[in-house]
C-alpha cells in the first residue's frame, strides 16, 4: 500500500497489482477498493493502480465532508496522475467509478490513452433505469430458488415503500454461490457519508459531460453484465452511444461484477481492449 497527498492536502492510499503498463482502477461504492482484486486476473496483463477514494479503505477522511462529491474526487485521479509520474494513461471505473472516471475523461481528454467503464454507473451523464427495465432483467432469474423472497424485495424497493437491500444482492451476481456471497459482504460501503455526499447537489453536469464526450477521441469499452439490474445492457449501449469511437460488449451469465462471474472471459476482453 502506497500513499499520495491530494490537492488539499488529504492523504490518499492506493494498491498495485502485476507489473507492465499502468491503468489506474477506480473504484465504486464508494467503498474499500479491496473488492475489485485484481479483476479477475487482469493484473497479468497490465499493473494496475487501485485508489482508494478518500475516507474509504485505507484513504484519510477528508477535514471538508463536501469533497466526496463525484466532481471533486476527479481532482484526486489527476492528484495520483501527477504522483505516478504519468503523462498519460489508461482509466478503468467500475460501478459509481464509471462517473468519476467520465468526468474525468471529459475534463482531462488528453491524459487518458483508453477508457474502459465497467457495469458503468450512469449519473453523470443522466441515463436513467426504469423500475420496469429492473424488473424485466429480475424476471430472467426466475428459476433461481432465492428469487420470491429478492423480487419482493426488489419490488418494494422499486415503489419505495423497502429498503432490503440485501434481500436483492442476488440479482448483482450471475451466481449466487459461496463466492458471491464472501464477495458481497466485504463489498458494502462502510463510510455512509462518503455515499450520502457523492452525488449532492452539483456533483453532476450531464449536459456538459456529453458534450464532452461527444468529442473524446480515445477508444472507449463498456462492458455490461447479462442480468446486471445496476447498470443494464440495454442503459450501458445508450451510454456508449455518446462517444465517438466505444465498443460494448455484454458479459453472459454476469452481473455487476463480472470478473467474479467468470474471470477468464472478463480479464480477457478487458486486456483485449487495452492491448
Amino acid at each position: 500500500m502506497a500513499t499520495f497527498s491530494a490537492s488539499d492536502g488529504t492523504r490518499l492510499a492506493y494498491r498495485t497489482h502485476g507489473e507492465g503498463d499502468p491503468v489506474v482502477c477506480i473504484p465504486g461504492g464508494p467503498a474499500d477498493s479491496r473488492y475489485l482484486g485484481d479483476l479477475g486476473g487482469l493484473s497479468a496483463h497490465r499493473r494496475l493502480i487501485v485508489p482508494d477514494l478518500r475516507g474509504t479503505g485505507r484513504s484519510a477522511v477528508p477535514e471538508d465532508a463536501s469533497t466526496y462529491r463525484c466532481d471533486h474526487l476527479v481532482d484526486d485521479v489527476e492528484a495520483l496522475r501527477r504522483h505516478l509520474g504519468l503523462a498519460c494513461t489508461d482509466l478503468l471505473g467500475h460501478s459509481a467509478g464509471a462517473n468519476i472516471a467520465v468526468q474525468y475523461a471529459a475534463r482531462h481528454p488528453s491524459r487518458v490513452g483508453r477508457l474502459a467503464l465497467i457495469a458503468p454507473g450512469a449519473r453523470a451523464v443522466g441515463i436513467d433505469t426504469t423500475g420496469e427495465e429492473r424488473r424485466e432483467l429480475a424476471r430472467l432469474r426466475s428459476d433461481e430458488p432465492w428469487f420470491p423472497t429478492a423480487f419482493d424485495a426488489l419490488e418494494a424497493i422499486t415503489r419505495g415503500t423497502g429498503t432490503d437491500w440485501a434481500a436483492v444482492a442476488p440479482f448483482f451476481y450471475g451466481r449466487w454461490d459461496a463466492a458471491a456471497r464472501a464477495h458481497h459482504a466485504s463489498s458494502r460501503p462502510a463510510n455512509p457519508e462518503a455515499v450520502a455526499r457523492f452525488g449532492a447537489e452539483g456533483a453532476f453536469d450531464p449536459v456538459a459531460t456529453r458534450a464532452a464526450l461527444a468529442a473524446f477521441a480515445a477508444p472507449v469499452l463498456l462492458l455490461a453484465g447479462e442480468f446486471d439490474l445496476n447498470s443494464p445492457p440495454r442503459s450501458t449501449a445508450a451510454f456508449a452511444g455518446l462517444f465517438p469511437d466505444a465498443v460494448l460488449v455484454v458479459q453472459e451469465g454476469a452481473g455487476h461484477h463480472p470478473w467474479i462471474d467468470d474471470a477468464h472471459r472478463f480479464a480477457e476482453a478487458v486486456a483485449a481492449f487495452l492491448a
